[in-house]
């Protein structure tokens, strides 16, 4: 039986850990606060990670930056392989600094060590058919998953412009108009650091994120004034969300725009609202309260991490606006300039 068994599986585990594969090279980056090694046996998962990864901003948050290693690996295309129809798919295994694991091929996963910072990223041949995906829902989320749990940062679901080193949070639900605020701001030459996704240290409240794409609705461009960014918007890929939602993927490395150079050090929390101001001043001030109820509300998954509660403490301490509409969205960048101009 066990000549049996040696026949059927006669290479599955000679080097289950990948200490002898040759892996086809690496990528090193400064992002997020944090120094990411990307080890990979496929060039086209290279080729990913620079196009979204590449040329941006290099974060630096107060103390040493961790070593995060996060190992991308692509699977075999399907073979023909002769078997009964009870018969399950063959174990394939992968591995990791430290870490090993099996699955069944066609199979796409992420498995994540934050105490050993590194995780494996497995993608099957028909995820790469899905760019954006494989992005976003694999690498992407290692990579925020790794950068602030090693750093002990907090996960917003927020947007964030700034300038001078300042940044103004922003937050609101779908249809608020948070997307078309954050264009016309870059538009308007406010930096951007992050469109959907922020980190934040909790006790400095220094900001951290990727500002690689802005990722713009049709409906948005008729806010915009000049041909020449309708033009180069229309241009973009489009991508289309899990919801049905297309979007314009605006490359912003690649359009003279500004990104912050640096952490924005946080100095406002701005909620918008998708309800008109009405002749009424834009900006309504926001208790201390009202802030952590709307802080808590809004970021359910952060409120539920171990650094929320220095975090929120710290914010309770900030400006706190909501944010109404009022005749043009360029009205709310005003007023965001105006709060990043406040001393203090």
């Amino acid at each position: 039986m066990a000549q049996r068994l040696d026949a059927a599986l006669p290479d599955l585990f000679p080097d289950p850990f990948g200490e002898r594969a040759h892996w086809l090279t690496r990528r090193h980056l400064q992002l997020l606060g944090g120094r990411f090694s990307f080890e990979s046996n496929s060039a086209e998962l290279l080729r990913l990670v620079d196009s979204a990864y590449a040329n941006l901003p290099r974060h630096r948050l107060p103390g040493s930056a961790p070593l995060l290693t996060i190992r991308l690996l692509l699977g075999d295309a399907a073979r023909p392989r002769h078997r009964t129809r009870s018969e399950p798919p063959p174990l394939s295994m992968f591995a990791g600094p430290r870490s090993l694991g099996g699955a069944t091929a066609p199979s796409s996963f992420v498995v994540l060590s934050p105490a050993e910072r590194s995780g494996v990223v497995m993608l099957s041949q028909k995820m790469l058919r899905y760019p954006y995906h494989a992005r976003y829902e694999f690498v992407e989320f290692a990579m925020f998953s790794l950068a602030s749990r090693s750093q002990g940062l907090v996960s917003l679901h927020a947007a964030c412009v700034g300038r001078a080193g300042r940044g103004i949070l922003l937050m609101g639900p779908s249809g608020s108009g948070k997307s078309t605020v954050t264009l016309l701001s870059l538009l308007q030459g406010l930096e951007i650091l992050a469109e959907d996704s922020v980190f934040v240290a909790p006790d400095t409240l220094l900001a951290t994120g990727v500002a690689n794409f802005l990722h713009v609705r049709a409906d948005s461009l008729h806010w915009v004034a000049k041909a020449g960014d309708i033009a180069r918007i229309r241009r973009s890929p489009v991508i289309r969300r899990r919801s049905g939602v297309r979007k314009f993927e605006l490359d912003l490395r690649q359009s003279g725009y500004c990104l912050a150079p640096s952490p924005l050090k946080t100095v406002a929390v701005v909620f918008l609202s998708a309800e008109s101001a009405g002749g009424r001043p834009l900006l309504q001030p926001l208790t201390k309260s009202a802030l952590l109820q709307k802080l808590t509300a809004a970021q359910a998954y952060a409120a539920n991490q171990p650094e929320w509660s220095r975090f929120s403490k710290n914010a309770a301490k900030l400006d706190a606006f909501e944010l109404r509409r009022g005749h043009h969205p360029l009205e709310a960048v005003q007023t965001l300039r105006d709060l990043l101009r406040r001393p203090g």
